[in-house]
């Protein structure tokens, strides 16, 4: 049976645990039933695996003005609605549109707006527009506030455009060492501190600083530095300062990568839950994170169910970053789901489909999932033939510079060419040890490859249990 309020259901459940916590701190109802809702929305929107119906008792006016309120509430501190807004005065300024009460607005907006809002260089260069479009009418009042506007904020635009672009070069350095191993990005790391935690800048750039460090840190294996840093943004955020829904999303999915990194599984698992509430054009990159997440806890079947939620997405997007990572993932999660034959088919397709754009982006991802369900059917003379064909062995010295690399596929086709006899049992255990060793700088490394070891042992038991006896030898295993 349909609830009388279903429509206001569906509304709350797309609010997040940041905008209702928010909207508590603000309000000042002396209504005590819209407080008691607007309460129950803050608790069902922070939980994920649990929900309270509201009561249906209540006036539906209630519900219905309770809904307008949240809508103009998150609205009016939005810095993507704020961007919007700018992005079609710009319009109508260019096309000689401008509407009466936007130009009101638009006019009482410039002597208030502060240099570190977000979207300050925006509408800076909106209101240098309106400038030419008033001069020329000979407005001279509002051509003046325009004018003032300028000059008192013409110091802190440029700065804002340099840093832009000083951003810009800090990033192709910290995605080319992700992509390609082939630089270091360290260097960009107290440059970009500073300007996170320099508040008189715009948000816009701080935001950035933030995600490149994050990225940068991940390159490292380095989360704990930003912890504090996303503590912070934290308390922002509960003051409605930076807000928008899209950047919540992202928070949610850094929080995820964070807890992730400290083995804090439930709580990477809600962020992760809570990072794929919205959809925006990151959402396939949330999904894959989450499955991750759910597989290492070992939720395999609710693993498979997000990624079966986003597959209409999947086969959407232009990204073939996020596509390939998540046909890597939807074959991950089906091996863990014992189908295994299904995962092959899927791989062999999209393989035969996407060859070139497989090892543009995300090869050793791929072809470490698809090989796992050749090696789960037994089929070690077709995972040769693959690794052969593809030449993944080549690859995987390349690849194994990367900070994140593990020797997935070279240790798949060692078991493979020794269950064809044509590798030693010595020689087999040699490939399989040969990276296990402490590194103080990796301390994820060792659990990681010890993990990947284990998953590996029911095809190998006898191999393993002389592995075993050797790294206790070595103190590696206690």
């Amino acid at each position: 049976m349909r609830s009388k309020l279903q429509k206001f259901t569906e509304f709350a459940n797309t609010l997040l645990p940041h905008e209702t916590a928010y909207l508590l701190a603000i309000q000042q109802f002396d209504d005590k039933a819209k407080l008691a809702i607007l309460q129950r929305m803050h608790d069902n929107c922070s939980r994920v695996s649990a929900f309270t119906p509201y009561d249906e008792a209540v006036d539906k006016r209630k519900y219905s003005n309770l809904k307008t309120w949240i809508t103009e509430r998150l609205n009016a501190i939005d810095v993507d609605q704020q961007f919007e807004w700018m992005s079609d005065m710009e319009r109508q300024i260019m096309t000689d549109a401008i509407q009466p009460e936007e130009e009101k607005r638009l006019l009482k907006t410039i002597p208030n707006f502060p240099r570190y809002s977000f979207f300050f260089t925006k509408f800076y260069e909106l209101v240098e527009l309106y400038r030419h479009f008033l001069l020329i009418r000979m407005r001279y009042a509002d051509h003046q506030l325009a004018n003032n506007f300028l000059k008192a904020h013409r110091e802190y635009y440029l700065q804002s455009k340099v840093i832009s672009e000083k951003i810009h070069q800090a990033t192709m350095d910290i995605v080319d060492q992700y992509s390609h191993s082939s630089s270091e990005s360290i260097q960009w790391e107290q440059w970009l501190t500073e300007i996170f935690h320099n508040e008189s800048l715009d948000g816009l750039n701080r935001y950035l600083a933030l995600v490149r460090l994050t990225f940068m840190y991940y390159n490292y294996r380095r989360l704990e530095p930003v912890l504090e840093k996303y503590d912070y943004l934290d308390s922002l955020f509960l003051q409605g300062i930076y807000y928008s829904k899209r950047l919540l999303i992202n928070y949610y999915n850094n929080r995820l990568l964070l807890h992730s990194k400290f083995q804090e599984w439930d709580k990477a698992e809600y962020y992760g839950y809570l990072s794929i509430r919205s959809k925006n054009s990151d959402y396939l990159h949330y999904v894959n994170n989450l499955a991750a997440v759910l597989m290492r806890e070992k939720k395999y079947k609710e693993a498979l169910l997000v990624m079966k939620d986003a597959y209409a997405d999947a086969k959407e997007t232009k990204s073939f970053h996020s596509k390939i990572g998540f046909v890597a993932f939807y074959i991950k999660c089906l091996n863990h789901n014992r189908q295994y034959r299904s995962a092959e088919n899927y791989g062999e397709s999209f393989l035969s489909v996407y060859r070139r754009e497989i090892f543009e982006y995300r090869w050793h991802l791929f072809f470490s999932a698809y090989l796992d369900a050749l090696l789960q059917q037994n089929k070690y003379d077709k995972l040769l033939k693959t690794v052969k064909k593809y030449q993944l062995l080549h690859h995987d010295r390349q690849y194994e510079k990367k900070a994140t690399y593990l020797p997935t596929i070279r240790w798949y086709n060692a078991i493979a060419e020794y269950k064809e006899s044509l590798l030693s049992f010595n020689d087999l255990t040699a490939t399989l040890l040969q990276p296990i060793a402490p590194n103080a700088s990796e301390p994820d490394r060792l659990p990681q490859l010890l993990e990947l070891l284990r998953e590996l042992s029911s095809h190998i038991p006898e191999a393993y249990q002389a592995i075993q006896g050797k790294l206790f030898e070595r103190g590696i295993l206690q």
